[in-house]
């Protein structure tokens, strides 16, 4: 996990200097009465052994005081400055600004997707993601992974962290976050992770990975909103290429990245203005037609009609599922504020 800690000794070695630079203009102006500048180019031919002679002779105690700040600043200096130097050779100085930048673009992250474990399902999730531009962040304590996220996708937001630990969900932005997909290998650390996250944000849209059937009721009881189990999926997607080949083409178009500009979205009664609530649904369509089309309605019970007709009242409970290019549904999403 980027954190600023790994900072601090070269933090600690500047205030350091900085320390010596300061007693060494004190000292100098109290025991020899020099001018705050005389002070400061006193201390600073001294800790540079510049040699350049001392603006005034020097008195015994001040021999002594510069003797001490010799022997304190220039081991000090030294070793300081061939630390530093390594720092910015071996290209920690680049990755702590890079860290910088991307605890930034975490902080002012709103309504993104926390992905937690970037193997084969996280990387096709942040895929997806990607191409349809929803913000995301993911979490990983495998650098390889990680490295093949910032080859295959640069610019990639990511922390090189363990997701169990709540601290780490935190820093994700998950009580900010719109939704949480959860994709580790074992059962166990999803089922972790699910009631961590459910205990931060009570409305964050959870999706987890499920490896076992049995493991997907726990996940459930721990707060998930949807179970994934990846074989089971991809049987079922492989049989039905078969049975309904075009039909599972098309869906897999309108999800993956050559489907970028078709858009499916639902538009919930409470997003309506009022003046069509409780109207038909051949009313909600019409009101500043923008192109779009409804496909679908899922009723206040949960339950989904398919193809509904215009005679539907759009009631309160109701989501409309549309259909539409992205610049059809950008259009309606203005419309309905």
């Amino acid at each position: 996990m980027f954190r600023l800690n790994k900072q601090i000794p070269y933090l600690l070695w500047l205030l350091i200097i900085l320390c010596i630079m300061v007693i060494g203009i004190v000292g100098f102006m109290i025991l020899e009465g020099y001018r705050f500048l005389d002070a400061v180019y006193m201390v600073v031919i001294t800790i540079t052994t510049i040699g350049y002679h001392e603006v005034a002779p020097l008195s015994d105690a001040g021999k002594v005081f510069n003797i001490l700040l010799i022997l304190v600043s220039f081991s000090t200096f030294t070793y300081a400055l061939a630390r530093l130097t390594q720092y910015v050779v071996s290209g920690e100085l680049s990755n702590y600004f890079k860290s910088r930048n991307m605890m930034q673009q975490l902080a002012n992250m709103q309504e993104h997707v926390v992905i937690c474990g970037f193997g084969r399902n996280g990387q096709q999730a942040a895929k997806t993601l990607r191409a349809q531009k929803i913000p995301f962040v993911v979490i990983d304590k495998n650098e390889g992974s990680l490295k093949i996220g910032q080859t295959d996708q640069p610019g990639l937001v990511y922390l090189h962290a363990d997701a169990t630990e709540d601290e780490v969900l935190i820093q994700a932005g998950v009580e900010r976050a719109r939704a949480l997909l959860v994709t580790l290998p074992e059962d166990a650390d999803n089922v972790f992770i699910v009631l961590s996250a459910r205990s931060l944000n009570a409305s964050l849209r959870i999706i987890s990975r499920a490896s076992h059937a049995g493991a997907s009721a726990k996940l459930y009881k721990a707060g998930a909103s949807n179970v994934i189990m990846p074989d089971m999926i991809g049987g079922t997607h492989m049989a039905t290429l078969v049975s309904k080949p075009d039909v599972l083409e098309f869906i897999d178009f309108l999800s993956g990245e050559d489907g970028e500009s078709i858009h499916i979205e639902s538009v919930s009664y409470d997003s309506l203005p009022q003046t069509i609530k409780d109207k038909q649904l051949g009313v909600v369509m019409d009101w500043k037609r923008t192109g779009v089309n409804c496909i679908g309605i899922k009723d206040a019970n949960g339950k989904f009609v398919i193809n509904p007709p215009a005679t539907t009242v759009v009631q309160k409970g109701m989501k409309v599922i549309v259909l539409g290019t992205r610049e059809q549904i950008s259009e309606m999403k203005a419309n309905v504020g």
